[in-house]
Formats: C-alpha cells, structure tokens, sequence
C-alpha cells in the first residue's frame, strides 16, 4: 500500500492534487486543509497517504500532516462514513474542534457539518468518543494542525460556484488571495468574496 508521495506537483485544486513521483502522477484526493498547505506548482510537496482499495477503483486520500490522516482513518470506521465524508469533515472543521464536539457529546455541533446529519452525529459520538482519546494521543489542542481558514475558503468557494463561476478559476484566485494575507490573520469570509469575485469578473 501507499503509505507517502513525495513528488513535484503538478496541479492542485480544494478537492484533489496530482503529484509527479518518478514520472508518474498519482491522483490523490485531499481535505480543504491540505489544499491549504501545498505548495505552488511545480514545487516539491510530500502527502501521507491513505489507500482504499475497491474491486473497481483504487484511490489515493493524501493528507499534509498525521493527525489529519488519523482522524480521517476513525473516521471512516464508523458506519455511514465513506471517504468522501470523512473529507468534507476534515474540510469543515479544525480537528480540535471536531474533537471538542465529539467529547462533549455536541451533536448540534456536528450536524452543523455539510453532509452529517443527526442521526450520523449521534454516530459519531458514540464510536469516536474513546477512540479519539487514544487514537490521536488525547490531544485536544491539535486544533492548529488545521487551520481554521480552510473552512473559511471552503465556504467562499461553494458560494462562487453558486455565482456560477468555474472551480479551477475559483482555486486559482483564492489560493492567490489566501497567500497575500499575513500570517495568522483570520478571514474575512465577505471581504475575500468581494475580492475573488472582482479578480474573477476582469
């Protein structure tokens, strides 16, 4: 199995990378908060690897850090969570927060997350409440091992998407605009609107 690429990258996007290894690119599905942290193209980038093997597909979840790794992988032992889920989590929240609601039992909290529901929170709660414990060294304060402006980008994207404007354009002028923000400044997710729809628009 996979375990890690370490490659030049070619492309990138908030859902997924290609990675050149040896000349081979290896495709590989990513959380917002990976995204977040790749470098430009044409630049060295090393992923950790998840590898899900199917009958009819194999597929590649790469990830910038372990605990993002980790959590991805409790997350996808519980029923009802696939890949594409446990992504989109990852995308939507810090994992501190996501461990925060989990061990207050916060199921409001978690259904707030695109694609869980009520049901799948209460889920979650009852199998990752331990199991976050141990399987993530019991570390709430991981929350700064994903940032919370990925979340922020996340949101901002999905509503140019909505303006009908194209994805590849959209990561493209919010990883630029991303870059250009001082270092532990928080989004303004109004102010990065306005600003990628006049890039977006010229």
């Amino acid at each position: 199995m996979i375990a890690r690429l370490s490659g030049t990258l070619l492309e990138s996007s908030f859902t997924s990378c290609v990675i050149d290894c040896g000349g081979v690119g290896y495709e590989v599905q990513i959380p917002v908060s990976t995204f977040d942290k790749l470098p430009h193209p044409g630049e060295k980038a090393t992923l950790r690897i998840h590898t899900a093997v199917r009958e009819d597909a194999i597929t590649l979840y790469g990830f910038a850090t372990d605990e993002e790794r980790k959590l991805f992988r409790l997350l996808i032992e519980v029923s009802g969570i696939g890949g594409k889920l446990a992504l989109n989590v990852l995308s939507s929240t810090s994992i501190g927060a996501f461990c925060a609601a989990v061990g207050a039992s916060d199921v409001k909290a978690l259904s707030r997350i695109n694609g869980i529901g009520k049901r799948t929170a209460e889920r979650i709660v009852v199998e990752l409440r331990d199991k976050l414990n141990s399987g993530l060294g019991g570390d709430m304060a991981i929350a700064a091992a994903v940032p919370e402006k990925a979340s922020a980008l996340n949101d901002v994207a999905l509503a140019l998407e909505q303006l009908g404007f194209k994805r590849d354009a959209i990561d493209k002028v919010l990883k630029s605009l991303a870059a250009e923000l001082p270092e532990g400044e928080e989004i303004d997710g109004e102010k990065l609107l306005r600003s990628a729809i006049r890039k977006l628009s010229f």
